[in-house]
């Protein structure tokens, strides 16, 4: 049962809107990703975009994760966390000089490079600092991984790695680069995926893109796979920990990279289901053409995501009198005619004041809020503090 159902009289009296995170819930699924992961040997990074919490960031440490960033900042905010610095990969197709010198300094695991200037750029920096410095090549691997077209990052025409045909193009200049030592190779092909097979294909690719780069005399200790492993956002209670332990198989049994190191970075699936968007409703309206209207305390600046990618959340009632269900399209009070979470979604009777749980919110929630309209950004409870 979700969380929030099962406080729903204690959260009444608390200011909404809210994030409410199942800290509990968040351990089962590091226990999970850990115990699956120690199987085949492989590392594991979190994904540090997907929610930055202070305080999930102190229970996922606690695991042995390391950090995957996509900004200078993250780099910074991970070793404020406490994460070490031999942990944290720095992917990032836009990487400012300031973030990649902080990065340099920092001597983190890998900054994982996204364009054949980009390498260029970092050699220099890293002879102005005396340094040498250990690089991943981000390898566009033209994979479609059937998810939203808003959230695939390995199609050819991606802004995301350097296609392969280039790096071959590039190898012995690459190779020439004094102050870098090329350690991996990283490819990511999108995020939230839920057909399994997808993996397999990238499996396949991995193989001959790592063998090929070798025989062309790179040398690489890891090689990293990306992340991308999908949630269940349309029913979350029926599966609120990911299948770890298939993607986990699919690939021990198809990717063939001899003894490198195997390296994951997961976001949502680790901080996803543990997440839920607590809101009030404010008002009831009916349209001229007759739809119900829910309008209530959150909007898209708490939670983007139905706006930017027309992304699906459940959406509950936990506090109504009735079990009679209504039809209603909920909306957020930001002033934008795409703040909507749901359309025509079957909900209990609702009035105002009731709660409503906004689920499977606990990634690219928070860590994606604003403050447009000047709205206050949400506050976070953790269950925790409630059992």
């Amino acid at each position: 049962i979700m969380l929030s159902r099962r406080i729903a009289s204690r959260l009444r009296v608390m200011e909404t809107p809210f994030y409410l995170y199942d800290t509990e819930l968040l351990r089962q699924t590091l226990e999970s990703v850990v115990n699956e992961s120690k199987r085949y040997n492989y590392k594991v990074h979190y994904a540090i975009k997907a929610n930055y919490d202070d305080r999930l960031l102190a229970i996922i440490r606690e695991y042995g994760l390391g950090v995957d960033c996509a900004s200078g900042n993250e780099v910074q905010k991970a070793i404020e966390a406490g994460f070490d610095p031999k942990s944290i990969v720095y992917a990032g197709v836009g990487k400012r000089d300031k973030e990649l010198r902080y990065a340099i300094e920092q001597e983190i695991m890998a900054i994982n490079c996204e364009s054949i200037e980009e390498l260029l750029v970092l050699d220099a920096m890293a002879a102005e600092a005396g340094r040498t410095v250990e690089v991943a090549l981000r390898v566009n691997p033209d994979i479609d991984p059937k998810t939203n077209h808003c959230i695939d990052t390995g199609q050819a025409d991606s802004k995301f790695g350097i296609s392969y045909e280039e790096i071959l193009d590039n190898a012995e200049r690459i190779r020439s680069l004094k102050h870098l030592r090329i350690v991996g190779v990283h490819l990511h092909i999108g995020s939230q995926i839920r057909e399994l097979h997808v993996f397999e294909n990238m499996c396949q690719k991995v193989n001959v893109i790592v063998e090929n780069l070798e025989r062309l005399g790179f040398s690489f200790r890891f090689v990293d796979v990306g992340g991308g492993l999908g949630i269940n956002y349309d029913m979350p209670e029926n599966e609120p920990i990911p299948n770890f332990a298939s993607l986990f198989a699919i690939v021990h049994n198809h990717l063939r990279v001899g003894d490198r190191e195997v390296h994951f970075e997961f976001g949502r699936s680790i901080v996803g289901e543990c997440g839920e968007l607590i809101t009030r409703v404010l008002f009831n309206k009916t349209t001229a053409t007759g739809r119900k209207l829910l309008i209530v305390d959150a909007s898209m600046t708490e939670l983007i995501r139905p706006a930017l990618y027309g992304s699906y959340h459940n959406i509950e009632n936990i506090t109504a009198e009735t079990d009679r269900t209504d039809k209603y399209t909920v909306v957020g009070t930001a002033c934008e005619s795409t703040d909507r979470f749901d359309e025509n979604v079957s909900l209990r009777r609702s009035v105002r004041g009731d709660l409503l749980t906004i689920k499977s919110a606990g990634a690219y929630g928070m860590s994606m809020a604003s403050r447009y309209n000047l709205h206050d950004l949400p506050g976070a409870v953790y269950g925790e503090d409630l059992m």
